[in-house]
C-alpha cells in the first residue's frame, strides 16, 4: 500500500477549516452538563440548539460532514480522517463518542434544569 500524498493547499485549509468546526461543536457538547451544573440553563439550551441544528446538517447530508465532500475533491484519499486533523482512531469513532456525551450531557442538564424548577 502506497502512502497518501502530501496535502495541498486546497486540502489543508479545508481540513484546518473542519477541525475548526469540530472543536468547535466539540465545546457545544462539554458546555452543555458544564453550564448547566452552573445553572446557566439559556447557555445549555443555545449550546444543545447548537449541536441539533449540526445533527441535522449533518442528517441531510446522508451522515457525512459536508466539508468532507469538499474536501474529497482535493485527494483521493479516503481515510477516516483524510479530511480533518483528528487521530485516524477518533475520526473513525468520533459520532458515537461525541454522541454519547451529547445524549449524557444534554439528560444531565435536563435533570439539572429539573431539578432547579421544583
Amino acid at each position: 500500500m502506497e502512502p497518501p500524498p502530501p496535502p495541498t493547499g486546497p486540502l489543508v485549509a479545508v481540513k484546518l477549516l473542519h477541525t475548526g468546526v469540530w472543536l468547535f461543536f466539540v465545546a457545544c457538547i462539554v458546555s452543555i452538563p458544564v453550564t448547566a451544573a452552573l445553572r446557566r440553563f439559556s447557555w445549555a439550551a443555545a449550546a444543545f440548539g447548537l449541536v441539533l441544528l449540526e445533527c441535522a446538517i449533518l442528517a441531510a447530508n446522508r451522515g457525512r460532514c459536508p466539508l468532507t465532500d469538499v474536501a474529497a475533491r482535493f485527494t483521493p484519499e479516503r481515510a477516516d480522517n483524510f479530511d480533518i486533523y483528528l487521530p485516524l482512531w477518533l475520526g473513525r469513532h468520533n459520532k458515537s463518542i461525541f454522541g454519547t456525551l451529547f445524549l449524557a450531557g444534554s439528560l444531565f442538564a435536563l435533570w439539572h434544569w429539573l431539578q432547579f424548577r421544583a
